[in-house]
């Protein structure tokens, strides 16, 4: 099977170039596809489904492929299963899935007393005693191609249930009430929210967020239980600023609604007593005042009958500090953690006896119990070179084992209880993996690549250990990587990926600047007017797998997704002759242009992270140098490219990828477009169609790398 091209007997389809100019700063350009933007134009769609058309015929012989690939995913899963039941209050909530089902189905079973912290064992074919079925995804998503869930809470006394659903994608979600005494569902119906609706303390009152017309959640409400519609509803929050996004919630100690503002940059947290958050006299009150630059998250913690708000900042502190202070003083601080320089303090977590720090050491997540009294960290350790720890589902207050989660590339992930008086670590539940999987077949390791500036790149490496040692020889090399918003790419098990590594395939991760593997300065490296090295980065880390013979250009394949996508354009342009294959989701290639935009969703939030090209000429310039969509060559070979994009995504919209593949294709690229015409950021919705869309690009993967017939 030939990895050279995409020949299809469908042609692929041509858009009429009708140019318009965008000029900024004396500077124009002129764009032949803006015109695909028009999403309502039904010449548009048309476009659309022609493209689908096109790259449906041109990987028609790669449906046999796709079809063992699904079955192979498919095979590994116990289809019909129960996760590991959470304990909150006087119940046991956790979640089912059924075998020939899309979609989970929330259920809870009632605790055995109250010294009951031992999570029952659940199996499939067994009835659990006093179980309550509380929301079926599968009725829910009855008649839509789209379902996600974007709230479900539970109040306090679990007399209440609210859920939250989107049947689009476009991730506005409609709330809706149910009384679990009597079954009934309140009219309470609540359209156009933003995710993450929950009740306050009792169950009373639901506080959430809507957005504005740019997509941004700007104002938090209260809502009265038991009223229709949104009419009796009080905004208790508004920020007008466009570069912030609210979110709202409550403290695990029930005392305190949480009202929380923050850019990439800068954060502001205002807090209600949640005993008097529904009174209309009562207002918010701001720990600290914004500033900008200055980025903080609270939590409050109640020792020795004293309320105390334990405060994570950067102020002054590159990888940020831990403080506490007195709830009526939130000036006059205390140090809990100093700044410690490459020690990324990323989240406080407060109970009743204790707190939980995550962190990252060393390019990984690491998580520790802080001792209120004494201040000193215990780290929950795991016996493994690589691997992430992070706190796990631990709704109550005052518990006296911490659930923890831990995965590594080669290991399905767990969930530890970790039992607070003796440091006992307790299996609980690891995912199961069928099929004959032994994890000692596969084995992961970090090396560093070197770049341009000398600076080290971490580079992860997962493969098979029967095809030997990479680097021994020239191998097929997948290589994923992501490099925006501190966002890391830490080690994770994939079923999925077993079929890449057991033909042979060695999966790669590029730890490049513009992510948080190394610390807040590794962020700061890759973004604004340093953003090129993270696509240097990358290219640098290729470069160094090539040369040191883990691969060679005609057996490497590059994948990113959304800012990751950016990545994947960018490399396509600085150096086609050392990929294969370009795999971009739900990419950002047309990176200037939406910038530039403030009417368009979330671009004023995003120049933060990436520079205001709008008012800034130098900015302006900066990113007309990377930017995908703008910087395709003529007179060079690109690798072949599959780009694929939703519809009905919010965050970056499907015409930045037609555009990109229309241009590509007028410098003779093989470049296919796949636009999913019910779908989202995340892509489709359910299991078995996200393992089809998987499989689907696999296929493509293995067709490029050579290895389909393995």
């Amino acid at each position: 099977m030939s990895p050279a091209s995409s020949a299809s007997p469908v042609p692929p389809p041509a858009p009429a170039r009708r140019p318009t100019i965008r000029s900024h700063h004396g500077d124009s350009f002129e764009d032949p596809y803006e015109w695909l933007r028009a999403k309502d134009d039904p010449e548009v769609i048309a476009h659309l489904e022609a493209e689908n058309a096109h790259t449906d015929a041109a990987l028609a012989h790669l449906e046999p492929l796709r079809e063992r690939i699904f079955q192979e995913i498919k095979g590994r899963v116990r289809e019909t299963d129960l996760s590991l039941p959470s304990r909150r209050g006087d119940w046991w909530y956790y979640a089912r899935t059924v075998e020939g089902k899309q979609y989970g189905i929330q259920c809870r079973a009632p605790i055995a007393g109250p010294d009951d912290w031992t999570p029952p064992v659940l199996a499939p074919d067994v009835d659990v005693p006093g179980e309550q079925i509380l929301l079926d995804g599968n009725a829910e998503a009855e008649g839509h191609d789209f379902f996600s869930l974007g709230s479900f809470d539970v109040s306090s006394d679990g007399t209440r249930m609210l859920w939250g659903v989107d049947v689009t994608g476009d991730e506005r979600y409609t709330v809706r009430v149910k009384d679990l005494t009597t079954g009934e569902v309140l009219p309470d119906v609540l359209e156009d929210t933003f995710s993450g609706a929950q009740f306050l303390p009792g169950g009373a009152h639901i506080v959430y967020t809507t957005v504005d017309d740019a997509w941004r959640p700007d104002r938090a409400w209260l809502h009265p239980v038991g009223s229709p519609g949104r009419d009796d509803d009080r905004e208790i929050y508004r920020d007008e600023d466009e570069r912030f996004w609210v979110g709202a919630g409550v403290t695990r100690s029930d005392r305190f609604l949480v009202l929380q503002s923050g850019s990439s940059i800068t954060s502001e947290v205002s807090l209600v007593e949640a005993a008097h958050a529904t009174d209309p006299d009562a207002s918010p009150t701001v720990v600290w005042p914004r500033r900008e630059g200055v980025e903080y998250g609270v939590d409050h913690a109640a020792i020795d009958g004293e309320d105390w708000l334990y405060i994570l900042h950067n102020d002054g502190a590159l990888d940020f500090e831990l403080v506490r202070a007195r709830v009526d003083s939130p000036d006059q601080t205390k140090t809990v953690l100093p700044h410690e320089p490459g020690r990324r303090l990323l989240d406080v977590d407060c109970f009743r006896d204790f707190a939980v720090v995550e962190y990252r050491q060393d390019g990984f997540p690491r998580v520790a119990v802080l001792d209120y009294r004494t201040h000193q960290l215990t780290e929950i350790r795991f016996d493994e070179p690589l691997y992430a720890a992070g706190l796990g589902g631990n709704p109550e207050w005052a518990p006296p084992v911490l659930r923890v989660g831990h995965a590594s590339f080669t290991t399905p992930a767990a969930v530890f209880e970790y039992v607070l008086e003796t440091g006992e670590l307790i299996l609980r539940r690891r995912a199961e993996v069928l099929g004959g999987f032994d994890p000692d077949d596969y084995a992961q390791a970090r090396v560093w690549a070197p770049a341009q500036d000398g600076t080290s790149i971490p580079v992860s490496l997962v493969w098979k250990r029967s095809f030997g040692e990479p680097g021994t020889a020239p191998r097929p090399v997948h290589l994923y990587g992501y490099g925006s918003y501190e966002h890391s790419i830490d080690p994770a098990f994939s079923v999925a990926r077993l079929s890449e590594l057991d033909r042979g395939v060695v999966f790669a991760v590029a730890h490049v600047r513009g992510g948080g593997e190394m610390g807040r300065q590794w962020y700061e490296e890759g973004k604004l007017q340093s953003k090129r090295n993270t696509f240097t980065d990358f290219v640098d880390v290729a470069r160094h797998l090539v040369d040191g013979g883990y691969t060679s250009p005609d057996r490497l394949v590059a994948e990113g997704g959304s800012a990751g996508g950016l990545l994947m354009g960018a490399v396509a342009n600085l150096a086609p002759e050392l990929f294969a294959g370009i795999l971009a989701d739900v990419p950002f290639v047309d990176a200037l242009t939406s910038i530039l935009d403030p009417s368009l969703p979330l671009t004023v939030i995003e120049w933060d992270e990436w520079g205001d090209p709008l008012h800034d000429p130098e900015v302006y310039a900066y990113m007309k140098s990377y930017t995908p969509y703008e910087n395709v060559r003529e007179g060079v070979t690109y690798p072949r490219i599959l780009a694929m994009t939703s519809l009905n995504d919010t965050r970056v919209l499907y015409v930045e990828p037609a555009k990109w593949v229309a241009r590509l294709r007028e410098v003779g690229a093989d470049a296919l477009f796949k636009c999913e015409m019910a779908a989202g950021h995340g892509g489709v919705s359910g299991r078995y169609n996200s393992w089809r869309e998987r499989a689907f690009q696999l296929a493509w993967l293995f067709d490029v790398l050579g290895v389909a017939d393995a």
